[in-house]
């Protein structure tokens, strides 16, 4: 754990990683805890009433999958998606894949075919663990499917692989600005890497009767690591509730019925719930993370939620570097914080040297929760780094020891809290009859931050009307996803490009800037 300090710099002076040689998550965030307290409250399901499973139970159904994956052929390496959102269930399927030495892929709910068997495909998924009602997209997948709520599950014990904090774990997909979606390949080491920054954000988590929450999809690095799987490792209840979409109304549910303590709440959540007026008293925490808030935000947090706000920042390559932290310092609008103990953040030149004012937001290697590599994609790898600074692909400086964000380099589209990759929207587009070609960007919006525009050139002869517009979106939906679908489409003659064929993403979003002007 991180420990406790009077100030933000005898926190970090006193912190050093101290990863054993061997570990696994799967004792880390649950037989550790199911071996001494066995009757702890682990999870509180509230996805289909309400469901109170402790660390014991928790592990027999661990225990019970583990052994149904080891029948399906499932060993060391193999891997397993999880397609499935907040539920106690979720959360077994990966420590099972973790105990038996296999590597798990979260996935969301939401993708369309092609996103989600391309997902399965580049991995190599042997086994795919699916709820009740899994996604239609899935049938496209020629593969073994398990829904444990309809299995005979055993209830032998299974024991943990012998495993190192450099083995592979899990493998979580992050779009970016060109070609198909990376898995950033993680050890089990990750977890341990997460766990300063999440106890940093909320305030030195793990304090009696905290109980934690959020309503972002454990899909996705925000759900399943900063919120899940740290509060499992520390003994911090952890609330699933399973939600068709965000409403202010069923947080305030959540949190009365939860008696939820401390909460993730991505921006957009954020801004829901002040548009809609909403007061949670009785909060000690609330942390936030994908975009900077302003000083308006901060201040709403204090007087509707009771707390101060504390902003984190990582991605999915290496995650929660960077934090405020109310109970050691002010924060600063405009500011993502300063540096988690036990991660070097810097901004960098192109050299990769310190930058005089502006530069690359960079990472240094050896931070515990930075991936291993992208799976099957060495040369991205070593794309991604600058001798031993990882980068992030955003632009920052450093104000007083605070990391300002100042934007990205790429072309990611943050919507709502998720990261979305244009190029996969596009390919996909140019798949349909009607589509020549087709150009996607974000264009700002006060509630999700951005959303997602697409300019389409039409193949001759074919009319555009807002029929066909609506069969794009629909067309996406199905295809990638129903969270990344564009919900602009504008018709053009013609994409600016440049001379070696690239559409130019700048002049797209100047455009779309110009035309909501």
């Amino acid at each position: 754990m991180l420990g406790r300090a009077a100030t933000y710099e005898a926190l970090r002076a006193g912190f050093r990683w101290a990863l054993p040689g061997r570990l696994n998550m799967a004792r880390q965030a649950l037989d550790n805890w199911a071996e001494t307290a066995p009757e702890r409250l682990a999870v509180l399901d509230l996805s289909e009433g309400r469901e109170a499973i402790s660390y014991g139970r928790l592990r027999e159904r661990t225990d019970g999958l583990a052994a149904a994956f080891a029948a399906q052929g499932v060993g060391p390496g193999d891997r397993v998606g999880v397609l499935r959102s907040q539920d106690a269930w979720t959360l077994a399927a990966h420590l099972a894949a973790w105990k038996l030495g296999a590597i798990s892929i979260p996935l969301f709910k939401l993708f369309g075919r092609e996103a989600l068997v391309m997902r399965l495909s580049d991995a190599g998924a042997k086994l795919v663990v699916a709820d009740r009602d899994p996604p239609e997209a899935l049938r496209a997948w020629e593969g073994a499917v398990l829904v444990p709520e309809e299995a005979r599950l055993s209830t032998t014990p299974v024991a943990v692989a012998d495993t190192g904090p450099e083995d592979p774990a899990v493998i979580i997909y992050t779009s970016g600005t060109t070609g198909s979606p990376k898995g950033a390949l993680h050890g089990h080491r990750v977890l341990t890497g997460h766990l300063p920054g999440v106890e940093m954000s909320h305030d030195f988590l793990g304090q009696e009767d905290d109980v934690l929450w959020t309503p972002a999809d454990w899909a996705w690095i925000g759900g399943l690591f900063d919120v899940a799987m740290p509060g499992l490792a520390l003994g911090v209840p952890v609330v699933a509730a399973r939600r068709p979409k965000f409403t202010p109304e069923d947080a305030v549910n959540i949190v009365r019925e939860g008696s939820v303590r401390n909460v993730f709440f991505p921006p957009t959540s954020l801004r829901m719930l002040k548009a809609a007026d909403v007061a949670l008293p009785g909060l000690r925490s609330v942390a936030s993370g994908g975009e900077p808030l302003g000083a308006e935000m901060l201040d709403w947090g204090r007087r509707a939620l009771g707390v101060t706000i504390n902003e984190f920042y990582g991605q999915t390559e290496c995650n929660m570097v960077a934090s405020s932290c109310g109970a050691l310092f002010e924060p600063r609008p405009g500011s993502i914080g300063k540096p988690v103990p036990g991660h070097e953040v810097a901004v960098i030149d192109t050299e990769g040297r310190p930058a005089e004012g502006e530069g690359d937001v960079a990472i240094r290697r050896g931070s515990a929760s930075m991936m291993l590599g992208y799976w099957n994609r060495p040369e991205a790898t070593a794309g991604k780094f600058r001798g031993d600074w990882m980068l992030t692909g955003d632009r920052g400086m450093w104000e007083e020891g605070y990391l300002r964000f100042l934007g990205r380099e790429d072309d990611v589209i943050t919507s709502a809290g998720y990261r979305i990759g244009p190029a996969e929207i596009e390919d996909c587009l140019i798949t349909h009859p009607a589509v020549a070609s087709a150009g996607v960007v974000g264009k700002p919006d006060p509630m999700r931050t951005e959303i997602v525009v697409a300019f389409v050139v039409l193949r001759d002869g074919v009319t555009d009307d807002a029929a066909l517009a609506e069969e794009l979106r629909e067309y996406v939906k199905d295809r990638v996803a129903r969270h990344s679908y564009p919900r602009e489409i504008t018709f053009v003659p013609s994409l600016p490009m440049t001379v070696t064929g690239k559409v130019l993403r700048r002049d797209l979003r100047a455009r779309a800037t110009e035309e909501e002007a």
